[in-house]
């Protein structure tokens, strides 16, 4: 996977248009003053979650005996899922309520950002070699400055759009999202069955 395609996936999987509503309820109780410094905050944090498993992601997979085949396919799956929840949305609330504390890492930072299909996603991406891993890092530096941008501006993005667009928006790049994990799937069956000959 070359940088541009790298940056659109995890584009897509850390999700910031999809994540604008959770952004909005878990700041509201927050003062509008304080708002920006957590926001980026809690993007710092999950930059830094995600670039940690970047960094010991091999270490990860020897320790568990891992191939990256399975990781493929796995992560292949994980982001089938989340794609079919980005479609099909529950009403269920997705971190429980909110207690009007300031937050903290939780629930922003993770899982909202560094959640498990991006944590599955940077591993897989940067196991596949040196050249892997400065290409996986590139794009999660660009592809989480551009979530940054939009989650700072979650309030003006959801008065002008409104919330059916910001909807139509997320179930689109689930879509988009389905088709991605179904390719991974079929790249991790696909090496699978060449490597049993």
């Amino acid at each position: 996977m070359n940088f541009l395609t790298t940056a659109i996936l995890l584009f897509l999987v850390i999700d910031p248009i999809g994540n604008i509503p959770i952004f909005l309820s878990a700041l509201r109780s927050v003062p509008e003053e304080r708002r920006l410094l957590i926001t980026l905050r809690e993007c710092a944090l999950g930059f830094a979650i995600l670039v940690l498993f970047m960094l010991f992601g091999r270490v990860f997979l020897h320790l568990l005996n891992l191939s990256e085949i399975s990781l493929g396919i796995a992560g292949g799956i994980i982001l089938f899922l989340i794609a079919i929840r980005m479609i099909f949305p529950t009403s269920d609330p997705i971190f429980g309520a909110n207690t009007g504390a300031e937050p903290l890492l939780f629930p922003l930072a993770v899982p909202t950002i560094a959640g498990p299909s991006a944590l599955a996603t940077v591993l897989l991406l940067a196991s596949r070699g040196p050249g892997g891993f400065w290409i996986t890092l590139g794009a999660v530096a660009a592809s989480m400055g551009l979530s940054t941008l939009i989650l700072i501006s979650a309030g003006t993005i959801a008065k002008l759009v409104g919330r059916r667009v910001l909807t139509a928006a997320e179930r689109l790049m689930g879509l988009i999202l389905t088709a991605v994990a179904v390719e991974m799937l079929l790249q991790g069956i696909r090496n699978f069955v060449l490597s049993m000959r």
